[in-house]
């Protein structure tokens, strides 16, 4: 499955690079994010997000993105009558490649986009709450690398570009309690050329 994936994205690439047209950009913004975690109830925490993207192509397109992020969840329990609540914050590296279309002119148009995106956990900020780690000693216990899809859809004006996405776990972000990344993240950016 993981070689017809990868032949595919190469072959896009190849079809897409032979008249490819060159952007490179810097992208910023905000997301909202929450963990998804079974028998908790979930909250969603503001991050942000900055880095780079580069786009092959014009009318299908890819997008290969480096960014830092950051996201995480708040959660709440309730067990035998006792309270629990927990925060995450994790700083990422995030690496999405992105295969796109998109409708319009060169200076005005509209595009959707999709793709896998890997994220490798530079910082973990963990709190919970003093009773919590004894009622869920395993719970805190987070992978250093995920993978993820993203969806979504976006506009560019001239050289200002901006993004709406939806980014959803493919693997769980812990071991324990079916932990995935649930994440909205809205960026606005500039092409240099």
């Amino acid at each position: 499955m993981k070689k017809y994936l990868l032949s595919a994205i190469l072959l896009i690439a190849i079809s897409i690079g032979a008249k490819a047209q060159v952007s490179l950009g810097i992208k910023g913004g905000v997301n909202y994010s929450k963990l998804g975690a079974d028998n908790f109830h979930n909250t969603t925490v503001a991050g942000y997000q900055a880095g780079l993207f580069a786009r092959f192509g014009s009318d299908l397109y890819l997008q290969p993105e480096l960014y830092v992020s950051s996201n995480g969840g708040k959660f709440d329990a309730s067990n035998n009558g006792t309270d629990y609540s927990g925060k995450v914050k994790f700083t990422n590296l995030n690496v999405p490649l992105l295969i796109g279309k998109s409708f319009g002119a060169k200076d005005l148009n509209f595009r959707i986009m999709a793709g896998p995106v890997y994220s490798y956990v530079m910082n973990k900020d963990a709190s919970f709450s003093a009773n919590f780690n004894n009622a869920y000693s395993d719970f805190g216990h987070y992978k250093n690398s995920t993978l993820g899809y993203q969806a979504g859809a976006g506009v560019d004006i001239g050289a200002i570009t901006a993004d709406l996405r939806y980014e959803g776990g493919l693997t769980k972000i812990s071991d324990n309690y079916g932990q995935r990344q649930n994440i909205w993240a809205l960026s606005v950016g500039f092409k240099f050329f």
